[in-house]
C-alpha cells in the first residue's frame, strides 16, 4: 500500500511540475492541485485536507502578502509622483556607457543589504531602488529580476542568522558554516559576474573589454581581501575592529534619525507653503521604510505606510490626496496575482509538511507524507563522497517546487532523517546551503520570486528557465567542495 502511495505522490509531483516547467498549467492553479492530491493520496482525510491544507494553509502566507499589498501601494506612489522616473534618470546618468559596471555594483549593495536583511518587506523596498536603476541601463526585466534574485541569495549565505540553524540542529560551530559559506560565497559571485555578462550581451547591450578587464581586477581584489580577513579573523587588528562596530552602529542611528527628522520637517514646511514639484528629499522616499527597518527595527508595515505617507507629504500638492488614495487601490489590484500564488503555495507548504501546531492525538505518528517519504530518503542515502556528489546534484532540482530538497518545505525535517542515517552534519550543511541556491535564486513558489515577476511584467517560470543553469552549477560546484571537505 504504501509503495503505491509513493508512486502517486511522485506522479502528481512530476506531472504537475513538468506541467508548470513547460507552461501547460499556471502556477496558481497547478499549486493549490498539488496541495490538494498529495495528501489525499498519502491518507489524510478528506476533511483535514480541507481544514488543515485549504482552510489554514491559504493564510499561512498572511503576513507575506499583506506586507506585499503594502509595498505595491508604495510602488504605485513612486510611480504615479514622478520619484521613479527621476531614478531611472539619475541612474541612466550615473551609468553612462558603462552597464557591467552599474549591475555588478547593484549586485554587491543588494548583496550586503541582505546579509542583514530579511523577509519580503525588505525584499520589495530594496527593489523599489534597485529595479529602475538596472533597468534604466537597458537590461531586460528578466535579467533584472536575475541579478536581484543572485544578489538577494548571496546575502543570504552569508546571514548570520541562517547559519543558527546549522549550529543548531547540527551541531556545527560557527568556524565550520562560516568557512563552507565563504567558500560557496565566492562560486556564487564569480557565477554572478558571468550571469551579467551574458545577460548583457542577450539584451544587445555593447559590453567594452575594458569593463570585462576592470570587472576581473575587482574580482581577484575582492576574493583576496576575503581570504585575507578569513586568515586573519582571530587578529588582534580584526578583533578591536569588530570591537568598535557597536558604537558605529549607535551614532550610525542618532545620525539617521537626525536625517529622517530634518526631511520630514522641510516636506511638512514645503507642503504648508505650496511649493509644489518634486525636490530631492523625496528621491529618498523608498530608501526611508528601509532606514526605519534596518537601523530602527520598525515592523514592515508600519514602516511601508510611513513611507506612503512621507512620500506624499514630500510631493504634496492640490491632487496629492488623489494620489494617495488611487495608490492605496490600485497597488492592491497591481499585487493580486502574487497574492493568489502566495495562497496556493501556503497551500503546498501544509500539505507537504502538515499545518504548525498540528496535534499528535490527531496523527500521532506525524504527518503522513512525511511519514511516507523518511524511509525512503533513508534507503537511498549515499554513503561515499563521489556517491554523495552524483545523487544529490542529479535530485538537486528537488529544491523546486517545494520540492523535498527544498528547506523551506521539506530540507530541515530531512536534514534530521539524514543526520540519522549517518551523513556527516558538515556534509548535510554544505548540501542544504549549496542546493538551497537553485531554490533561493530559480524556484517559481517563492515569494520573492512571485512578487518580482509580477513587478517587471513577467511570467514567474521565465526566471527559472533562465538561471536554473547557473544555479544549477553552484550547486554542483558546491556540493563537489562539501564532499572534498566533510566527506
Amino acid at each position: 500500500m504504501e509503495s503505491i502511495q509513493l508512486l502517486l505522490i511522485a506522479l502528481i509531483f512530476i506531472s504537475l511540475a513538468v506541467m508548470m516547467f513547460l507552461r501547460k498549467l499556471p502556477a496558481i492553479l497547478a499549486l493549490p492541485v498539488m496541495a490538494f492530491c498529495i495528501p489525499l493520496v498519502s491518507g489524510v482525510p478528506i476533511r483535514d485536507i480541507f481544514q488543515f491544507v485549504v482552510g489554514q494553509g491559504s493564510t499561512r502566507l498572511a503576513e507575506a502578502y499583506t506586507i506585499a499589498f503594502f509595498g505595491s501601494m508604495l510602488s504605485i506612489l513612486l510611480q504615479k509622483t514622478g520619484i521613479a522616473e527621476r531614478f531611472i534618470k539619475i541612474g541612466a546618468e550615473l551609468s553612462g556607457d558603462k552597464p557591467l559596471m552599474i549591475a555588478i555594483s547593484m549586485l554587491i549593495l543588494i548583496t550586503v543589504l541582505f546579509t542583514t536583511l530579511g523577509g519580503l518587506g525588505a525584499i520589495i523596498m530594496v527593489s523599489t531602488v534597485a529595479l529602475p536603476i538596472l533597468a534604466s541601463v537597458g537590461l531586460g526585466p528578466v535579467s533584472i529580476t536575475g541579478i536581484f534574485l543572485i544578489g538577494l541569495s548571496m546575502g543570504g549565505i552569508m546571514n548570520v542568522g541562517n547559519w543558527a540553524v546549522y549550529t543548531s540542529v547540527l551541531r556545527l560551530n560557527v568556524e565550520e558554516v562560516r568557512g563552507f559559506a565563504l567558500i560557496l560565497f565566492a562560486v556564487t559571485f564569480i557565477t554572478a559576474c558571468v550571469y551579467i555578462i551574458i545577460q548583457i550581451f542577450r539584451d544587445g547591450i555593447e559590453l567594452e573589454r575594458r569593463s570585462v578587464v576592470k570587472l576581473i581586477a575587482g574580482i581577484t581584489i575582492f576574493c583576496s581581501l576575503a581570504v585575507v580577513i578569513y586568515l586573519q579573523r582571530g587578529s588582534e587588528t580584526m578583533q578591536a575592529a569588530f570591537a568598535v562596530l557597536p558604537l558605529a552602529g549607535i551614532v550610525f542611528q542618532y545620525l539617521t534619525g537626525i536625517f529622517i527628522l530634518f526631511l520630514v520637517v522641510v516636506s511638512v514646511f514645503r507642503a504648508f507653503t505650496s511649493r509644489a514639484g518634486l525636490w530631492w528629499g523625496a528621491l529618498m522616499t523608498p530608501v526611508i521604510p528601509l532606514l526605519l527597518i534596518l537601523v530602527f527595527n520598525v515592523n514592515f508595515i508600519a514602516a511601508f505606510i510611513l513611507g506612503l505617507l512621507f512620500g506624499s507629504l514630500s510631493t504634496w500638492q492640490k491632487n496629492s490626496y488623489s494620489i494617495f488614495l488611487k495608490s492605496i487601490l490600485e497597488g492592491g489590484g497591481v499585487v493580486m496575482p502574487a497574492v493568489i500564488l502566495m495562497i496556493g503555495i501556503g497551500m503546498l507548504l501544509n500539505g507537504m509538511m502538515g499545518p504548525s501546531g498540528l496535534s499528535p492525538v490527531q496523527y500521532p505518528n506525524g504527518w503522513p507524507v512525511l511519514t511516507l517519504l523518511k524511509p525512503v530518503m533513508l534507503a537511498i542515502l549515499p554513503t561515499t563522497a563521489l556517491g554523495y556528489v552524483i545523487f544529490f546534484s542529479l535530485a538537486a532540482p528537488l529544491a523546486l517546487y517545494r520540492g523535498p530538497l527544498n528547506v523551506w518545505g521539506m530540507g530541515y525535517g530531512l536534514a534530521a532523517i539524514f543526520l540519522v542515517g549517518g551523513l556527516n552534519p558538515g556534509a548535510i550543511m554544505g548540501l542544504l546551503i549549496s542546493v538551497g541556491q537553485i531554490q533561493g535564486i530559480s524556484d517559481p513558489t517563492n515569494t520573492q520570486n512571485v512578487w518580482l515577476a509580477n513587478e517587471v511584467r513577467i511570467d514567474v517560470q521565465k526566471i527559472l528557465w533562465n538561471t536554473l543553469p547557473y544555479t544549477w552549477a553552484i550547486a554542483v560546484v558546491g556540493l563537489i567542495l562539501s564532499a572534498l571537505r566533510f566527506m
